[in-house]
């Protein structure tokens, strides 16, 4: 099977705090300005890829993992999480904060969901002036002083705002309360999951006038009332080498900036690589075929090759591997 470089069609997912940033800056094919994620990579349930070039258009993701599952996903991959492609990929744009939320981890979620949790990073691809990402509290809380802020409407005075321009890149591990703020577009990837616990939505409502449904209860086990500084991600940014980013046991990501071509071997690595195009454009190709990506657009390589060659003037990319 001739498993070549694979792109896939966006699934556009309109948000009340989403924005035209998609559309506009990254090209994403909508015709409204509420659109807040394009899910470029995904295998969940009610939303999976389907692929857009070459002889495997019109294939589902999941399809081709039934297929050929070590080919695509790599021996390793298969064997920890079976056909389950683990992994979601998404692009964001906040017009509007969004929502105060977090996440439960592997073993709540898993009982509660029969999901797996959801561990993500975010890189910035771009910030308004003045914009901001909420991460974690400013300071230890109880569970009791928690759940009085929300009850006093003032849980916004506990929580961590931090500043961010593009480049900026943050891993979020379950139980931290987070939320991006307007006027930030970004990167995000993520265990496969789309379990959400909402804490505190602004008193929005939609556009039926009703207000979104909040996690209330169920946050409050999943939460680290902590504050901890450990979420902002310290890179390299050296030109035409690989950069380490996160390391993680869910997924590993690296920032390559490339300004001239780069080949190198990936036969002993056991697992797809995805390659997110935060910047520029490239050519990437293995033995059986080769894409084209520009900022905004995601590229699966199969576990099956041997050898990827990059061809570029100039780039940016994260690499993301299992």
């Amino acid at each position: 099977m001739s498993l070549y470089p694979l792109k896939f069609r966006p699934i556009l997912k309109e948000r009340l705090w989403g924005g035209s940033k998609l559309k506009d800056v990254l090209y994403k094919p909508s015709k409204n300005n509420t659109t807040g994620e394009s899910w470029e990579l995904s295998a969940v349930n009610g939303d999976v890829s389907i692929i857009a070039n070459g002889t495997l258009k019109g294939i589902s993701l999941q399809e081709l993992i039934d297929r050929h599952p070590e080919e695509l996903l790599g021996r390793n991959v298969v064997q920890r999480f079976g056909r389950n492609f683990p992994i979601l990929i998404k692009f964001i744009d906040a017009k509007q904060d969004l929502s105060i939320q977090l996440h439960p981890d592997d073993e709540l979620a898993k009982k509660r969901h029969d999901s797996f949790g959801k561990t993500e990073m975010w890189y910035v691809m771009d910030a308004d002036e003045g914009a901001n990402l909420i991460v974690g509290f400013n300071r230890n809380v109880t569970k009791e002083e928690y759940s009085k802020s929300l009850e006093d409407n003032t849980l916004l005075e506990l929580l961590n705002y931090v500043p961010v321009k593009e480049g900026d890149t943050f891993f979020i591990n379950t139980g931290k309360i987070h939320a991006i703020g307007a006027g930030v577009l970004l990167a995000e990837i993520q265990q496969t999951s789309d379990v959400t616990y909402r804490v505190f939505d602004f008193n929005r409502r939609d556009k039926n006038g009703n207000l979104r449904e909040l996690h209330t209860e169920m946050a409050l086990d999943a939460m680290d009332y902590d504050k901890k500084d450990d979420f902002k991600v310290a890179y390299g940014q050296k030109s035409n080498a690989i950069n380490a980013m996160v390391d993680c046991p869910y997924f590993k990501t690296n920032f390559i900036h490339l300004t001239k071509n780069l080949t190198f071997e990936v036969q002993k690595r056991d697992s797809f690589t995805i390659y997110m195009c935060v910047g520029g454009s490239a050519e990437i190709s293995n033995e059986f075929g080769s894409a084209a990506i520009q900022r905004g657009e995601t590229l699966l390589i199969p576990a099956v090759s041997k050898r990827i060659r990059i061809n570029t003037t100039e780039a940016k990319l994260l690499e993301v591997t299992v």
